[in-house]
């Protein structure tokens, strides 16, 4: 089956009040797709990173009360999780399809990376489009764009990473809910696959 991509009633999903209609929806709508993504993008990913990436979609199994504002499928090189290394992401909030890598505040990978920010601040303000966007919490879903990351904003990033238990970071693309290319699952894979690519240099900086 060809990956189909993601329309207005997918985003929908969370506008859906309480918790257990939205999950109900969440896994009736979102999860296949994003099943189905995992699974076709697992050979690209193993294949660029040089390693076996095991595809993860989000249970939000831990939530009793409050309904999930965002979604995802996470790729990383543990069959058993992800959220202990630094991984790969494309995930959904209301407003906006993102395509990113993370590390979240499990990883103890944070201070590896936080050591590559600093070291290679110009490098990695060269690196990436000035549409990209950066961001210190999965949950938040908002962010800094990269055209307005200088170094001064970087370098706090990096000292965050390090200092703050819960600090994170995720980095990488952001596509607005209406955005047609959606809807045309053909071309997103071909963005989804440009993102990763662009953003596997910061991966490999991470380990």
């Amino acid at each position: 089956m060809t990956f189909q991509g993601f329309d207005q009633n997918d985003f929908a999903v969370f506008t859906v009040e309480g918790l257990e209609p939205r999950m109900e929806a969440l896994i009736a709508r979102i999860r296949p797709k994003l099943t189905e993504l995992g699974d076709e993008l697992a050979p690209f990913l193993s294949a660029m990173c040089g390693e076996e990436m095991f595809p993860h979609v989000a249970k939000h199994a831990r939530r009793s009360v409050h309904a999930p504002n965002d979604t995802w499928v996470a790729w990383g090189p543990n069959k058993r999780g992800y959220k202990a290394l630094p991984h790969f992401q494309v995930g959904m909030f209301h407003s906006h399809l993102f395509i990113v890598f993370a590390i979240i505040y499990e990883s103890s990978n944070k201070t590896v990376f936080a050591q590559a920010l600093n070291g290679r601040n110009e490098e990695i303000r060269r690196m990436l489009p000035g549409d990209y966007f950066w961001s210190t919490d999965h949950l938040d879903p908002h962010g800094t764009a990269q055209a307005d990351m200088d170094a001064a904003r970087l370098e706090e990033l990096a000292r965050r990473l390090k200092e703050v238990k819960k600090a994170e970071v995720t980095v990488g693309l952001r596509i607005d809910s209406g955005d047609p290319l959606l809807e045309d699952g053909a071309k997103l894979l071909e963005v989804i696959e440009r993102t990763f690519e662009t953003l596997l240099p910061l991966y490999r900086m991470s380990f």
